[in-house]
């Protein structure tokens, strides 16, 4: 029981769950309380210890079905005979203990034996012995399942089954080694089950690890087989960032406590209050305009800001996105018509690719769009500040500077970089009140925490 349930802790731990060494021993005590043998209640004991969320509940329920699976195998042995399967495995270890399985004599023959008389339970525990002394049920990445597979055939008795066949094939008894062939190919599908079993439950890890990882690589370098899971990263920030933002709102709802009111209401309750009265004052979630850069240097950079800004729009009151390059667009309306993903192809298609000029596109906005800049708008600028040597138009910066109440640049490029060639970025920077390179999700993270903390 103690190397089972310690096996299953153990792994939960590599698919994501917190679990710690408290929860370890309530579980050791609550197991040795109903036993392994009631697999409903072992499932909610279990996971009424270690699973505290609903995120880690949902993923305990799938590590408990794919652990306590046993192979196939052994589903015809159960109680006593299993019992017994586990004596005779045992004993035939302690015959090739000196060495390793795949290389004696005991070890083929004990494997040749139980497949001969489909001993379902003793190959059952065989193998999972053999995947706790190769390390099996750590396997973490996909690449490794071929290796983890021979090495348990190996450890099993491979090597002196393989004798065994041949032995038979030089006796005569060809009957008898294409059997033993079937046998081995069958139990080799199941070894390989078994590697996938494991490998499903380190799943979630390392898709952990992979989007830690994700988080800090440049945008630009992205493999296309990451793209989708950098989507799925952005969206989850989004969605944190705005849960925790909604949540501090609440907190800060009633405001602070008026001390004054809240005695003179509870005069008649000899001061004890009661009744509590508060200093409210109005929030407002703050008004978001997003000018984003697509010329060709910018634009895979661009596309992951667009998605985070429109994943955003519940927890702001007012989204306004503009795409530009040579010139400035409105490209709220096509994020609402369209799938976000289609919608970014689209506007990339449009206005992407082309000769970045800043003054134009900022002229344009001035024109169009700058009335409805107030001290309630944060604008983001995402760009890399380089006009091709046109003019800049610092006044219209100004001019947005003096009427937003928060401006934010987030460049692209790292900051040795700003005021080189034809990059305008120092000149554009006393009119901005943060301004971040910003080449990651990790980088995208805290401008945004910037926003939703300064801007609120």
């Amino acid at each position: 029981m103690e190397g089972t349930l310690l096996g299953f802790l153990q792994t939960a731990r590599r698919a994501g769950i917190r679990i710690s060494a408290a929860e370890s021993l309530d579980a050791f005590r609550a197991v040795e309380t109903i036993g392994l043998t009631d697999r409903a209640a072992l499932k909610d004991v279990l996971g009424l210890v270690v699973a505290k969320s609903r995120e880690e509940k949902e993923l305990f329920s799938e590590c408990f079905e794919l652990y306590f699976t046993r192979a196939r195998l052994g589903d015809a042995q159960p109680g006593d005979m299993q019992r017994e399967a586990l004596q005779r495995v045992q004993a035939d270890g302690d015959a090739a203990d000196d060495a390793t399985m795949g290389n004696t004599g005991a070890g083929g023959t004990a494997l040749a034996r139980m497949l001969r008389e489909n001993d379902r339970a003793g190959l059952a525990l065989a193998l999972e012995a053999a995947g706790r002394r190769t390390g099996a049920t750590g396997i973490r990445f996909r690449v490794q399942a071929n290796m983890f597979v021979q090495q348990i055939m190996q450890d099993m008795g491979l090597a002196a089954l393989t004798r065994e066949i041949e032995r038979l094939r030089e006796q005569g008894d060809d009957a008898a080694a294409d059997e033993l062939e079937r046998a081995r190919d069958r139990l080799r599908a199941e070894v390989r089950e078994f590697v996938e079993r494991f490998l499903a439950l380190s799943a979630p890890a390392e898709n952990i690890w992979r989007d830690d990882n994700l988080k800090t690589v440049p945008l630009w370098r992205l493999e296309r087989h990451d793209v989708e899971r950098m989507r799925v990263s952005v969206r989850a920030l989004a969605k944190k960032l705005a849960t925790r933002y909604g949540r501090d709102r609440r907190h800060r709802r009633h405001g602070h406590l008026d001390v004054r009111r809240t005695l003179r209401r509870n005069t008649g309750y000899d001061g004890v209050p009661f009744t509590t009265a508060w200093k409210k004052r109005k929030l407002e979630k703050p008004r978001v305009m997003v000018l984003c850069d697509v010329s060709g240097s910018v634009a895979p950079v661009a596309q992951f800001l667009l998605l985070f800004v429109h994943s955003l729009a519940d927890a702001l009151s007012d989204v306004r996105s503009f795409a530009f390059s040579s010139h400035l667009i409105d490209i709220g309306d096509v994020l609402e018509r369209e799938p976000v993903e289609i919608a970014i192809a689209e506007i990339v298609k449009q206005i992407g690719f082309r000769s970045s000029d800043y003054g134009r596109s900022l002229a344009d906005f001035a024109g169009g769009f700058m009335d409805h800049v107030d001290r309630r708008t944060s604008v983001i600028i995402m760009g890399d500040a380089r006009s091709n040597y046109s003019d800049p138009r610092t006044d219209i910066m100004k001019a947005l500077f003096e009427r937003a109440k928060l401006v934010i640049w987030l460049n692209p490029e790292s900051r040795p970089s700003w005021g080189t060639g034809d990059s305008e970025m120092w000149r554009y920077l006393p009119y901005c009140d943060v301004a971040r390179e910003c080449s990651n999700v990790r980088d995208l993270e805290r401008a945004m925490h910037e926003l939703l903390t300064r801007g609120s």
